[in-house]
């Protein structure tokens, strides 16, 4: 058998590898309550060098060799494109525009954003030292302190609608606010990574204006052009029953909006969340039946291997005493910095403790939106293994240690007292990671 061929043969048992364990994993992390994600955190740790490297034969090494990777990180970038088109898709801006919860999610949003992000960059004052360089090349502080200010604000979005709808808390007070807050979270935090690229990516002054130029020309060309045409062509499609041809477009456009904002030079990701962000709503129906379920499918399929790609950048044996103790300040910041901004917030809009301590709980999430962050590090070369490592470890903490902890409080779904509950009814998208 030629090498082409030996090649293609490996990729597929590596991606069927991946569906199997990604697959056991995450329905065993469901049967003892943790988010499904949690599980394939740990199935792509399982596989890397962390745990199955350790064992005798270099197997990691073996069922994943250096030919095939890039591959597979094809394959997880397709994966990853379709699950940032739909998260951009279920962020409504006109449903948060008509929320009466709009002023204290924005608030809640900037107190837990804010201490985070503030807490981040003076992690980073005391981790520069150790880690300016990344594989051989310098990296100057600025982009490393606002990526790790980046890290520590997230909120995984999808996470937190699935942990709200796993409790019954989707109504609730603390369950309203929680979601709302968390999509104003991950909108700052996807324009300030998008600085952090523009930042880590230019080499002056001159080549950072050229991108924030060219960012400025895409997001206008989408709201001035993408969004019209798009909302023409579901109206066409819906008359006409053309689900084939719009479905086809539409994968194309997500890619297409991927290829534009790498050639600026920010990241793939960023073009597959704004095409999901000029996606009309409705009609919401057809739209959600024609649409929304085979991209969200066809995403599920391919998006474990992102998380095996990004377990196999994880080394703890990378971590050595020292390590071992910028793992635990990391994880001290990310909880405390997260629960601080929450907990002042809320207090500020007079909410109980007991259901502030809950809302901060929520808002310590980070899952696979923190993964998606941490791997345009990786590939902006902003951190290396063992930051890598830590801040991945970090975010699997985070997202398991919130369900157990939770089961101390009773939220009462109050609907009365929130009469119009933002994004109480996230899509079925938003709740698979």
């Amino acid at each position: 058998m030629s090498q082409p061929d030996m090649l293609a043969a490996t990729v597929l048992a590596d991606v069927s590898l991946i569906l199997i364990a990604g697959s056991a994993l995450g329905a065993a992390a469901r049967r003892v309550g943790q988010p499904r994600v949690v599980g394939e955190i740990l199935a792509g740790i399982a596989l890397g060098p962390s745990v199955l490297g350790l064992l005798p034969g270099h197997w990691s090494d073996r069922l994943f060799p250096a030919d095939a990777r890039p591959i597979l990180n094809a394959i997880a970038q397709l994966g990853l494109a379709l699950f940032m088109f739909t998260i951009g898709w279920e962020f409504d801006l006109e449903q948060m525009r008509h929320r009466a919860t709009r002023f204290t999610a924005g608030l809640v949003s900037v107190g837990s954003v804010g201490v985070a992000f503030g807490s981040g960059v003076a992690l980073a004052a005391g981790l520069y030292a150790a880690h300016s360089t990344v594989h051989g090349h310098h990296i100057a502080f600025t982009p490393f302190a606002l990526f790790l200010g980046t890290a520590m604000s997230i909120t995984a979005f999808p996470v937190l609608a699935r942990v709200l709808r796993d409790r019954g808390w989707v109504g609730s007070r603390v369950g309203t606010l929680s979601l709302a807050s968390a999509a104003v979270d991950d909108i700052l935090a996807w324009c300030t990574l998008a600085v952090v690229a523009a930042l880590a990516g230019s080499h002056d002054t001159w080549q950072f204006a050229r991108m924030a130029a060219w960012t400025a020309v895409f997001v206008a060309v989408m709201a001035l052009v993408v969004r019209p045409a798009l909302r023409l062509l579901v109206c066409r499609t819906v008359r006409d029953q053309a689900q084939y041809q719009l479905f086809v477009l539409l994968a194309a456009g997500i890619f297409l909006s991927g290829y534009a904002t790498t050639w600026i030079g920010i990241h793939a990701i960023f073009g597959a969340f704004a095409f999901g962000m000029a996606m009309p709503r409705k009609p919401e129906a057809d739209l959600d039946e024609q649409l929304h379920k085979p991209l969200e499918l066809t995403g599920s399929l391919l998006l474990p291997v992102f998380f095996i790609v990004t377990g196999l950048g994880v080394d703890v044996r990378s971590l050595s005493g020292r390590g071992v103790l910028e793992l635990a300040a990391v994880v001290a910041v990310a909880v405390a910095g997260k629960l601080a901004g929450t907990l002042a917030a809320a207090r500020v809009l007079n909410l109980p403790w007991r259901q502030s301590a809950a809302l901060g709980l929520l808002m310590n999430m980070r899952g696979l939106t923190e993964l998606i962050i941490l791997n345009v590090g990786v590939s902006l070369g902003v951190l290396d293994t063992s930051i890598f490592t830590a801040m991945v470890l970090m975010a699997l903490t985070t997202t398991a240690m919130a369900v157990p902890l939770l089961k101390g409080f009773r939220i009462e779904t109050a609907a009365a007292s929130d009469p119009e509950p933002a994004l109480a009814r996230p899509r079925a998208a938003a709740l698979t990671h």
